[in-house]
Parts: structure tokens; C-alpha cells; sequence
């Protein structure tokens, strides 16, 4: 059985970052490697995001990071309570895909965020039919589909 941790991500693990945005079942939904890279390790010495490897049983296999909701230009998310909770992830290793790791490391996770934050968000991509079924078993719920900071559309789930 599957035992998920999750674990602070560091200056160690952008290669290993990098080289997951560059599978071929991320391209399209994340930015590249050296600029999310970049971004996150802009990120590592503020505490604005929670950026975690998620372990499947001691092994990293994917990346997830949680927010306010509020923290960032959002207008997707301008509706929600002021204490919301953002995440946004990825599933890196594609030795795990197609074995329901990504509902369970995700639904692992919201079990740890429910404690502090009453509502958790995410925002994929509405063609990213992969991701949101993964989201829809850990438990969100789909509202709508709205334009982010950048125009483009995403979908709108909150869990519960």
C-alpha cells in the first residue's frame, strides 16, 4: 500500500525538478524546466509558498505547493473566502502514472492542509482532463471555468 509524505523541496532537487518538467506528459501544462526552476528557487527563502516533494513510500514522485489564494494576482480566484487555499501540482515520475497515485498523493495532502484552511482551490487547465480526474477523485468539485492573470481559461475546483 501506498504511503504518501511530503517533504520541503530544495536547491538539491531542481535538477531533478527540471528534469520532470521536462516529460513529455507535463509539457504543455507547466511552464519549462529552467523557468519554474527558477521560480520556485525565487521562492525557496520566502514563505509565501509551501513547495513539497510528495514521497510515495520514501521516493519523490511528484511536486505540490499550496498558497492564500489571495497572494498572487488571481482573478479566478477573487470570489473565495480570504483564507482560501491554492494548490497547484504535478506528478513528475511517469513510472507512477495510471496508478492512481496523483488522486492519492493529492487527497494525502489536502488531508494535512484541512486542518488550517476550510477551503483549497486549484485552477488546471480545462484540456488538462488527466489532472482534473485526478482532482475529482481526491475529492474538489469543478465550479466554473474563469480567465486567470494571464486571460487564458482554467477551471475552478474547491474541495470540499
Amino acid at each position: 500500500m501506498a504511503e504518501y509524505s511530503f517533504i520541503p523541496i530544495t536547491r538539491d532537487d531542481l535538477p531533478m525538478f527540471r528534469a520532470w518538467l521536462a516529460k513529455p506528459h507535463i509539457k504543455g501544462w507547466w511552464g519549462t524546466g529552467g523557468t519554474e526552476a527558477r521560480l520556485v528557487e525565487e521562492d525557496l527563502d520566502k514563505d509565501r509558498v509551501d513547495m513539497r516533494l510528495a514521497c510515495c513510500n520514501g521516493t519523490p514522485f511528484a511536486y505540490i505547493q499550496d498558497y492564500n489564494a489571495h497572494a498572487f494576482v488571481a482573478p479566478q480566484y477573487a470570489d473565495q473566502p480570504p483564507d482560501a487555499r491554492a494548490i497547484d501540482t504535478f506528478l513528475g515520475d511517469p513510472a507512477f502514472l495510471g496508478k492512481g497515485h496523483g488522486a492519492g498523493y493529492i487527497a494525502a495532502r489536502l488531508h494535512e492542509l484541512r486542518s488550517h484552511h476550510p477551503v483549497i482551490l486549484t485552477d488546471p487547465d480545462p484540456q488538462n482532463t488527466r489532472a482534473i480526474a485526478a482532482y475529482r477523485r481526491a475529492g474538489f468539485r469543478a465550479l466554473d471555468i474563469r480567465p486567470c492573470e494571464d486571460g487564458d481559461p482554467v477551471q475552478i475546483m474547491r474541495h470540499p
